[in-house]
């Protein structure tokens, strides 16, 4: 094919040559400048800038291996560990066969419990009873998912260990004491390490984004409910007066929360809604005959009113149960109090519900109705919104409640407004009094 002069000059160039001038040299540059010979040379200056690169990219490459192996061991160790399946014989032997001192300390509770040393970690074995049975499958899946659960104010759970109809929890052991003994010291009624109304806060905001990590943010595909919540199953840590929730899992690890059971419990109230009051007959043939009687573990003043007549826990009564614990907090009070009338000879009840509603009418009844051991120094508007919201997670109503994630918001902001007001009330620093006589 014939090209043009153009074309024949654009696609076969010719390198131009420059003449090269050779710069003279003094003798006085010839002995400061170092010889031709002393500086190492190449014939071919790309494959020396080649061995450069790859001399680089190999200590690049053998760095990042470092540090990935390094990240990847740091991660595995971070990572939390399969829950264990404990045999039966490692709890009788680390319980010499359930012998040992029962650990009373800890979380009070009707089960049994002993602190022991389970594979090199110090743990606490909790024995409870199976409420309705459950398939070893559907345990097992149950055992991982909650053991994947992760939050600073959960006590972790390890492991299980089943026997007969019993299953036996193991949880990390927590240095701390319960809330009930911070709170109602029996040796000493007059004193409280809460002392302070930025500690009891402190509690309240623990306790609330636990809850609230429990019923929504695990990740789990179970709907969790606690069905545990009173003031001694909480555990408080020094120094920080942080709180820590115990029992978590074992609603659902027991068989005390049926997804089946509320689904029957809930057709059972809409064929109690349509049906007419002359047609009892047929409501009792509707219902199953073989269902037996429920039975349910609850602790007496943290249960809603429809916890008790159903037996089945929902998170709305883990919300009542919350409600209860924050006005004890600030009460310092119990939740029920029996009282002998020497006129009439009964006992009459006082409910701590039932006070505070009387004592957010008055600022000076609100005064007088929050513990007197923390000398009247707390910011007063700040306790009566927490009050009022603490009551409203005592509705009679369970859909009235609110969720936890919009009360962990709001005692949130509660906490932020209590810190501001005790860094406004410290003593000043940096001063100094003289006691001396002038």
């Amino acid at each position: 094919m014939c090209k043009n002069k153009m074309a024949a000059s654009a696609s076969e160039p010719t390198p131009s040559r420059t003449p090269r001038t050779r710069p003279s040299q003094s003798p006085r540059d010839s002995r400061t400048r170092p010889s031709q010979s002393s500086i190492p040379s190449t014939s071919n200056p790309s494959s020396a800038a080649h061995t450069s690169t790859s001399s680089y990219t190999k200590g690049t490459s053998s760095g990042t291996s470092v540090s990935s192996r390094t990240s990847l061991s740091s991660l595995r160790e971070s990572l939390s560990e399969n829950p264990h399946i404990y045999d039966i014989s490692e709890i009788r032997a680390a319980t010499n066969n359930f012998l040992a001192k029962r650990y009373s300390s800890s979380a009070a509770s009707t089960a049994a419990c002993w602190r022991c040393n389970l594979r090199g970690r110090d743990t606490v074995v909790f024995q409870r009873k199976f409420r309705r049975k459950i398939q070893t499958s559907q345990l097992k899946e149950r055992l991982s998912v909650i053991c994947r659960s992760h939050h600073m104010s959960i006590i972790k759970l390890l492991g299980a260990s089943i026997s007969g109809d019993h299953i036996y929890l193991v949880y990390e052991f927590i240095e701390g004491s319960n809330l009930v003994d911070c709170l109602r010291n029996p040796r000493n009624p007059s004193f409280t390490v809460l002392s302070t109304w930025i500690s009891r806060m402190q509690i309240a905001t623990d306790l609330a984004h636990g809850l609230d990590y429990v019923h929504h943010n695990t990740g789990l595909n179970l709907s969790i409910v606690h069905n545990h919540i009173k003031s001694s199953s909480i555990i408080v840590t020094e120094p920080s007066f942080n709180a820590k929730i115990c029992h978590f899992g074992t609603a659902q690890l027991c068989g005390e929360t049926d997804e089946n059971e509320m689904r029957e419990l809930k057709r059972e109230t809409e064929i109690e809604e349509v049906l007419e009051e002359g047609d009892a007959a047929s409501l009792r043939k509707l219902k199953r005959s073989d269902s037996g009687e429920r039975q349910f573990e609850g602790a007496r003043g943290y249960m809603s009113l429809e916890f008790r007549s159903s037996g089945v826990a929902t998170q709305k009564s883990d919300v009542f149960a919350f409600g209860v614990v924050i006005l004890e907090l600030l009460s310092g009070e119990e939740p029920l109090k029996y009282r002998y009338d020497k006129r009439t000879g009964d006992f009459l009840r006082t409910s701590l519900t039932e006070t505070a509603a009387a004592a957010v009418e008055a600022r000076e009844t609100l005064r007088r109705w929050i513990d007197r051991r923390l000398n009247d120094s707390f910011p007063v508007e700040v306790a009566d919104k927490l009050i009022r919201l603490a009551l409203d997670c005592v509705h009679v109503d369970p859909d009235k409640r609110p969720s936890m994630g919009r009360v962990a918001g709001k005692i949130s902001k509660l906490y932020l407004e209590s810190r501001i007001w005790s860094d406004n009330v410290k003593l000043p620093t940096g001063i100094s009094v003289s006691l001396a006589p002038r």
